[in-house]
């Protein structure tokens, strides 16, 4: 891993250890597709370098870039449930080096030890509830009623959406 501070340093020493030990490094070029909305999830990468825009297909439209990913930061959550198919696009938006994790090793990893499991689950949820807020914030953005801005008290759920 980098010097970069990386998602994984909330975890215990011995669970990133753990974690790591099933990774490999790769790295992908600037403007690399990485993944595609709706294909399965078998993998998932914690960034070391580089930049990755994560986007949303909108049909007569160019993709909506949602968010962009930063060294430290985790790239991929839906190899964790099934259907284990991507929500979103990733693709590489500057030269990438990465770690990578396949999916269906790290899963059993973490029924194998349940404190493991909930630690990294945990942490995956931060970061999905994070990803959430980020995106509805863009699409309401582009996309909301004129002269309505991200901090109103607009609601895109329903009440049961507090995330």
């Amino acid at each position: 891993m980098s010097t970069t501070h990386s998602i994984l340093d909330s975890l215990t020493t011995a669970h990133r250890d753990r974690l790591v030990a099933l990774s490999s490094p790769v790295s992908f070029p600037a403007g690399a597709r990485i993944f595609d909305a709706h294909r399965t999830a078998t993998r998932f990468w914690v960034l070391d370098r580089g930049e990755v825009a994560l986007d949303l297909h909108v049909p007569g439209r160019q993709a909506l870039v949602v968010q962009t990913l930063c060294a430290g930061e985790l790239l991929g959550w839906s190899w964790l449930f099934p259907p284990f198919r991507w929500q979103l696009g990733a693709q590489a938006h500057t030269a990438v080096q990465a770690r990578e994790f396949p999916a269906a090793a790290v899963r059993d990893l973490c029924a194998a030890d349940p404190a493991l499991g909930q630690e990294f689950v945990l942490l995956c949820a931060a970061v999905i509830g994070k990803r959430l807020h980020s995106t509805r914030t863009r699409l309401l953005d582009l996309y909301g009623p004129f002269g309505v801005s991200h901090g109103s008290s607009v609601s895109v759920g329903g009440p049961e959406d507090d995330s």
